[in-house]
């Protein structure tokens, strides 16, 4: 794998905001974008966030955080309301908030475990892009990019792969919808992505031996499908997202982009 690449300028004078900034995929596209000139704003339901903005700051980025519960249409609203005052305006949002949290067949899901997936992994999406459509269909410009899995084949994951099917659909209607006010709604799809140990934990690890077998099988079906037979990098991830978050991007709307070493999911 090469070395990440940086193409400074590409974000100039355009204000990113990022949820699911503080750890992960959310805190690698942060990072680039900022890199490249971005102003960003960080979303997160974790203190961590505002360590990463300032942390940003200290580099000379302009960055600015907040803490919401995006599983709220309420949180949402009040995350874009604070990103527009910060920053001005809103040229594109990144939706990361979303993850697994439990590992295991489906019919040992409880009913509230199930609900508890859809909620995690469907609803910060869904809310983000309703508190952000007035504000792009005002500018009548912008850019959308959620962030999907190709999860949606896959092991022990039925609730989280419903959730991430549904982001797929979003991102199709939405786009439909908003390109005649100049809006793009794009998504990635992230394979097995190869991360730091979180610091703060999406729910419990597997405890169990069953469980850790059960974990196990997503980890050997995720590297079965890959053609190239590895997890990715979150550069890679990053790499993918801002790509489709930019102006080289133009001409793309609508489309969801597996990022997954050829797993098409």
């Amino acid at each position: 794998m090469s070395e990440v690449k940086i193409f400074p300028g590409r974000f100039d004078g355009r204000c990113v905001t990022i949820t699911g900034a503080a750890q992960g995929i959310g805190l690698a596209v942060a990072t680039r974008v900022a890199a490249e000139g971005g102003e960003v704003v960080l979303v997160d339901r974790a203190e961590l966030v505002h360590e990463v903005a300032e942390s940003l700051r200290a580099e000379g980025n302009k960055a600015h955080s907040v803490t919401a519960d995006l599983e709220t249409f309420e949180g949402a609203e009040e995350a874009l309301a604070f990103a527009v005052q910060a920053a001005g305006r809103l040229d594109v949002l990144i939706n990361v908030v979303g993850g697994t949290i439990w590992a295991k067949p489906y019919e040992h899901y409880a009913p509230d475990e199930i609900e508890k997936e859809i909620r995690r992994s469907l609803f910060p999406t869904l809310w983000s892009c309703r508190a952000a459509a007035p504000y792009l269909i005002d500018q009548q410009s912008g850019t959308i990019v959620n962030v999907s899995s190709v999860a949606t084949h896959g092991v022990n994951r039925v609730p989280y792969a419903a959730a991430k099917g549904g982001v797929n659909a979003i991102t199709s209607a939405l786009a439909l919808e908003l390109s005649q006010y100049g809006v793009r709604v794009v998504a990635t799809a992230p394979g097995g992505t190869v991360a730091p140990e979180r610091r703060v934990a999406r729910g419990p690890a597997p405890q169990s031996e069953q469980e850790k077998a059960w974990y196990q099988q997503i980890v050997d079906q995720t590297v079965d499908s890959s053609l190239l037979g590895r997890y990715g990098t979150l550069d890679e991830q990053a790499a993918a997202i801002t790509f489709l978050a930019s102006d080289e991007a133009s001409y793309i709307t609508g489309s969801v982009l597996p990022v997954a070493g050829g797993d098409q999911g």
